[in-house]
């Protein structure tokens, strides 16, 4: 049976909330100017929802719906892949796909724990939220300058990367391609992408990269069009893809000169408090020669396996750091400037912004929430949903559709009281 969880392991039944650390009358003589409550490294404060101004009773019925609407996906994604993404042209897996657990999810309000589902504690792929990191650091080498702005071409950043071992045992060589070499924006059309094109999914990036042509991710019914069709204007047309996706990794490892996870952890994951057992994975083959050293580009999701593997705890703190705003206790992470530009529509997708910030313009996203609401997504499903019209963060993993999301939102807010 599925159960609710506090801190510290304690377990309740599915529709009973764990009345916190600290008592609504407690709370009630904190200042209203007091600084928001910033989760240590280690240990979330836990409140009762009537502290927090919500009604426990129709937050347990939100909990139940999500429960009820788990994936009827296989526990076993690599089972799963093969019913998915791996009948798709050189769809085979190469990256790590371990297996998944319940339907799990955390609920925070003003910053303090709320209510827990299923197991919080377990390190499961979070498949495209992933591409939320990748955008991460890409705004990172923005704030440091090491990217001038985002709407440079990418091609000014890449020399020819040289590929470890490409015909090594475990290491193939990508089709069509070379066995060395690496020169991923040396196409005349490629050479006009900008950063900002590859960020908002509108490049119509041309190539192979790992082995996965882009015109293999979610091919076109004609097969004639695979590789003769014309390229689009970059920034016309949206199209989810994660081959460009892990051209953006490789294209920022190439920036910042070190593998992309050391930089999350000292930037972002440590400061926030993480825990020290979320792993970054990318391909078997995706090995790289950079600086004397063989350094591993990392996937932006799991569509062929890898991606971020985390637990639900560190998914909400990432969760609370966006919604507000890149800072951390007396600490800004993030630039306030790009999490505008991450939240800012992208013209051919309006509810798109940087990848992977879903946003919700015109409620056309969830029609339950603000306009202001946001929601890193990746398949699973795994949410990541942030409002900071009503100071609420929810991990929710494991669901099947968007539209049960939206109930799902429906059901908390309207605990709101």
């Amino acid at each position: 049976m599925t159960t609710v969880r506090s801190i510290g392991c304690r377990v309740v039944s599915a529709t009973t909330l764990v009345v916190g650390l600290t008592s609504p009358a407690s709370a009630q003589k904190k200042s209203a100017s007091a600084a928001p409550y910033v989760p240590p490294a280690g240990g979330w404060e836990r409140r009762s929802p009537s502290a927090l101004g919500m009604d426990s009773v129709k937050l347990a019925d939100a909990i139940a719906f999500a429960i009820s609407k788990e994936s009827k996906s296989p526990r076993d994604l690599e089972l799963n892949h093969l019913q998915t993404f791996g009948r798709e042209p050189l769809g085979d897996a190469i990256g790590p796909l371990p297996p998944r657990g319940d339907a799990t999810g955390i609920i925070v309000r003003k910053g303090y724990v709320v209510a827990t589902w299923g197991d919080p504690d377990a390190e499961e792929i979070t498949n495209s939220v992933t591409k939320s990191f990748v955008s991460t650091v890409v705004g990172l080498a923005v704030d440091d300058g090491r990217i001038r702005s985002v709407h440079d071409t990418v091609a000014k950043y890449m020399p020819p990367i040289v590929r470890a071992r490409p015909n090594g045992t475990a290491y193939a060589r990508d089709w069509p391609g070379t066995d060395k070499l690496l020169t991923p924006f040396d196409t005349p059309h490629n050479k006009r992408l900008t950063w900002d094109h590859l960020l908002r999914q509108v490049s119509d990036w041309e190539g192979t990269l790992w082995g996965k042509p882009e015109w293999a991710d979610r091919p076109a019914q004609n097969a004639a069009t695979w590789t003769t069709r014309p390229r689009v204007e970059p920034g016309s047309n949206y199209e989810y893809n994660d081959t460009r996706v892990n051209v953006l990794a490789l294209a920022a490892l190439q920036v910042w000169r070190r593998p992309l996870p050391e930089v999350l952890r000292e930037r972002i994951m440590d400061p926030i408090g993480a825990s020290n057992t979320w792993r970054w994975y990318g391909y078997d083959n995706s090995w790289i020669v950079l600086d004397g050293r063989e350094v591993q580009s990392v996937s932006g999701g799991g569509h062929w396996g890898g991606g971020m593997v985390l637990n639900a705890w560190d998914m909400a703190r990432f969760g609370l750091l966006t919604q507000r705003r890149g800072v951390w206790g007396d600490k800004r992470l993030l630039r306030d400037a790009w999490v505008t530009q991450a939240l800012t529509p992208t013209p051919a997708q309006k509810t798109y912004g940087y990848m992977n910030w879903f946003v919700n313009p015109d409620r056309a996203y969830l029609a339950a929430a603000p306009v202001e609401a946001f929601v890193h997504v990746g398949a699973g499903n795994n949410f990541i949903y942030v409002d900071p019209v009503n100071d609420v963060v929810a991990v929710i993993r494991w669901m099947d559709t968007t539209a049960s999301l939206n109930s799902f939102v429906e059901k908390v807010l309207a605990s709101l009281r």
